[in-house]
């Protein structure tokens, strides 16, 4: 896409996007449930933003939430039941931390009381009640942001950019890898969908390929059991997106040593490339450009790319959004986009 193109394409998007206009000062925040593995980092990501004001924590399970009142940096917090925070008026934001079952119906709750929503990922292994809560929140003007993590990564975005400003020429690839080295429990509850750790964990690079490629035509996974593990989870995927002229790959595996500094993410184009591998710590971004575009010179180039925290920018999207106005960086349609891109991808939908 040429920048003229894409510069027109947003702005013709910007004009279909509602207004959520609010005057607060601070955004208070509810968190509901406390489930998910990412639980402790948005919680630190908005008691560390002064535009938020944690108002309180709802967490049904006695056991779970004794245990938690236990830790020091807990213990002062203001834990409250679901119908409390629910029906708390001064809350503007809920923050939904749960299993992938649990995401769709707690998230409609959230939306019935009317209060934006950050919702956990992945919302659920089915589309139809999905698009029912992405609908019920776009026709009350309430924002829905989905925890997937690479959407202010640095490197990624950078790529995407150059990908949407025709500096890497036709872009006939995107591929991304998302392994993990998964424990039994992790593997029990992922077992539990036909995707297994590809439904748990594609979804963040699937976000990533279908921002730059659009809808696929057509899906085909290989979702195997291949380790020793005494389970049956899907353990080692892979997942092949055919687009109109162009691929995406993209792979998982639950049982890889060292898997948390293997993950990488690519855009290939006749023109150029952006490769990272790893995309964390550190990340290690190359660059290549047949001639000199934008801010790269012509040929292979490493890129600094910084350490990338997680949460941050989310949550400071969502604050400026709640404040100003402003809509979110991924729409409503996008997040339809990918629940069913990633579906397809898992075997739950043809």
């Amino acid at each position: 896409m040429k920048r003229r193109q894409f510069v027109q394409y947003v702005a013709a998007a910007a004009t279909t996007l509602p207004s959520f206009a609010a005057s607060i000062s601070r955004v208070r925040v509810g968190m509901l449930g406390t489930g998910h593995s990412h639980f402790m980092g948005k919680l630190n990501a908005v008691l560390n933003n002064s535009d938020f004001e944690l108002v309180s924590i709802a967490e049904s399970n006695a056991e779970t939430r004794a245990k938690l009142q236990k830790d020091p940096k807990l213990a002062s917090l203001k834990w409250v039941s679901e119908a409390e925070l629910l029906g708390d008026k001064s809350i503007h934001l809920v923050v939904v931390e749960c299993r992938a079952w649990e995401a769709v119906p707690w998230g409609k709750k959230v939306i019935a009381a009317g209060k934006h929503l950050h919702l956990e990922k992945p919302p659920g292994n089915a589309y139809g009640p999905f698009k029912e809560l992405v609908e019920e929140a776009r026709s009350k003007k309430l924002l829905l942001q989905t925890g997937y993590l690479w959407r202010w990564h640095e490197g990624v975005s950078a790529g995407i950019e150059a990908a949407k400003k025709g500096w890497l020429g036709e872009v006939f690839m995107v591929r991304g890898t998302m392994n993990s080295d998964r424990g039994q429990e992790e593997r029990d509850t992922e077992a539990k969908y036909a995707g297994g750790g590809l439904f748990e964990l594609g979804g963040h690079v699937i976000d990533r390929m279908v921002e730059v490629l659009g809808r696929p035509k057509t899906v085909k996974s290989w979702l195997r059991h291949d380790t020793s593990v005494n389970d049956k989870l899907a353990d080692n995927n892979v997942a092949v997106f055919e687009f109109d002229r162009a691929l995406g790959i993209v792979t998982q595996s639950a049982k890889m040593g060292g898997s948390g500094d293997h993950r990488s993410f690519e855009i290939l184009g006749t023109d150029g490339s952006v490769v990272l591998n790893p995309e964390a710590n550190p990340p290690r971004m190359r660059v290549f450009m047949k001639k000199a575009q934008g801010p790269y010179k012509a040929g292979w180039q490493d890129v600094t790319v910084a350490p990338q925290p997680r949460f941050i920018p989310d949550f400071a999207e969502l604050a400026k959004a709640i404040k100003t106005g402003q809509p979110l960086k991924q729409s409503y349609d996008h997040e339809l986009l990918l629940q069913e891109t990633l579906l397809r991808a898992s075997g739950e939908i043809k």
